[in-house]
């Protein structure tokens, strides 16, 4: 071996299938979701990198099948006005919409990951205010990278959804949240209904955009 090659850490080949393996859903069946997975996908989530430690997130779990026809039909306005704004045809929106609806009625489980920037440090300036917001938000990207890994290990599927983004204010209000939780996605989580279309990943080579 060379003189400064890292040692490769035990279980690095899984973790490469691991990533590769990882999918987004969009169809699932109703089963049951045991409800110690969705807590183990979340003390996942949190053992991300995040600004100063501070874990700028936090979850919510809609199990109940009311709650989710309710969040559905609720967010169903923004996304219907939305469409037709991108000049969607009739029937296209009436499609899109109900395929929406539809993973969110009947997947078992969704888990709402939420910003939330009351711990984070506080500075005078406004430039610095904005960066620490960026880096929560970054902080919340990887660890929702890590609930989504922790949920296709256990052997369930999930997909990542950023619609709470262009409705937070519904998702809130109807959910009864807290108004220092900030709704950035919703993922249904349960058992594959059908196999997703996988796109292909840009080559290495086109992903290095430099290297100096």
């Amino acid at each position: 071996m060379t003189l400064g090659s890292p040692t490769p850490r035990e279980g690095q080949a899984e973790l490469a299938s691991l990533i590769r393996g990882r999918r987004s859903v969009r169809a699932f069946r109703q089963d049951a979701v045991p409800r110690g997975v969705v807590e183990a996908a979340i003390e996942a989530a949190g053992w991300a990198p995040s600004p100063h430690g501070r874990q700028p997130w936090r979850f919510v779990v809609v199990e109940s099948a009311k709650r989710r026809l309710g969040l559905a039909d609720a967010m169903a306005a923004t996304w219907n006005a939305q469409l037709h704004l991108d000049g969607q045809d009739e029937a296209t929106v009436r499609h899109r919409l109900a395929r929406s609806r539809d993973r969110l009625v009947t997947a078992p489980v969704l888990v709402i990951p939420c910003l939330y920037l009351a711990d984070l440090d506080v500075y005078p300036d406004a430039d610095r205010q904005q960066a620490e917001t960026i880096m929560a938000i970054q902080s919340l990207g990887a660890a929702i990278q890590n609930f989504l890994l922790a949920i296709h290990a256990s052997g369930l599927d999930a997909g990542w959804m950023c619609a709470p983004l262009f409705c937070p204010e519904v998702v809130r209000d109807e959910l009864g949240l807290d108004i220092l939780l900030h709704p950035h996605a919703l993922i249904p989580v349960g058992h594959a209904a059908s196999d997703p279309v996988r796109r292909a990943r840009i080559p290495l080579d086109d992903l290095i955009a430099d290297w100096l």
